[in-house]
């Protein structure tokens, strides 16, 4: 079984049906695939970003996805089926309080940032230990790492934002796709077009008002 590679730099921020925009080349039906995606920042968080950085981000490049991949004989009608055979946390993550974005916005006007240590959590056997928010209060999170947004192309001409979920996937963030969980996704132009990314290392049940954190 050949194994196709998507590395960082090979990323978009719209979902789009242009074959062109398909740079990461094609697979053939039952390959792997590892990805790299950067985090949801696009790289603006870094692991010594301070709250205050948070006033400049460009919200506009949040939420970028690596890809998109051809997949050989996919066409539309198709179902594709994603299985999540193993997914790691770099060693830092994120979370952030971003002013005016969110549904808690009005109650939480002041930037805020926290920077988490995931170096323990990658080295249990799982990959999934606990990432401390407060060794002195004993406050740990446990880490059960996802990616946030899996997708395909939709079959509308146009460019899509990677912001929003669709019935084609995108930004989906369900804590349940993380190792051995399976995705089915309806393919709607030929070749799918898959891109994955928005890695979190953990996040609790949806994003109503933007929780989770985001791993490098």
């Amino acid at each position: 079984m050949s194994i196709h590679s998507v590395k960082r730099s090979q990323c978009h921020l719209a979902w789009d049906n242009r074959y062109e925009l398909s740079k990461t080349g094609r697979m053939s039906k039952h390959s792997k695939s590892d990805q790299y995606p950067t985090n949801a920042s696009n790289g603006q968080v870094t692991p010594t970003s301070a709250a205050a950085s948070l006033s400049t981000l460009d919200i506009a490049t949040l939420d970028q996805v690596n890809g998109p991949v051809y997949l050989e004989g996919a066409i539309p009608g198709d179902t594709l089926m994603v299985e999540v055979l193993d997914i790691k946390t770099a060693e830092w993550g994120w979370t952030a309080i971003l002013p005016g974005f969110g549904l808690l916005a009005d109650e939480f006007p002041e930037p805020a940032l926290k920077v988490w240590d995931l170096r323990d959590a990658r080295k249990s056997d799982s990959g999934q230990g606990f990432a401390w928010f407060d060794k002195d209060k004993g406050i740990k999170i446990p880490v059960r790492p996802f990616a946030g947004e899996m997708g395909v192309a939709p079959g509308e001409k146009g460019k899509f934002s990677t912001i929003p979920p669709y019935k084609t996937g995108g930004n989906i963030d369900t804590k349940h796709l993380s190792k051995g969980a399976t995705l089915f996704l309806p393919i709607e132009v030929e070749g799918a077009l898959f891109s994955i990314g928005d890695g979190h290392a953990a996040q609790g049940d949806g994003g109503k008002h933007i929780p989770g954190f985001f791993k490098d």
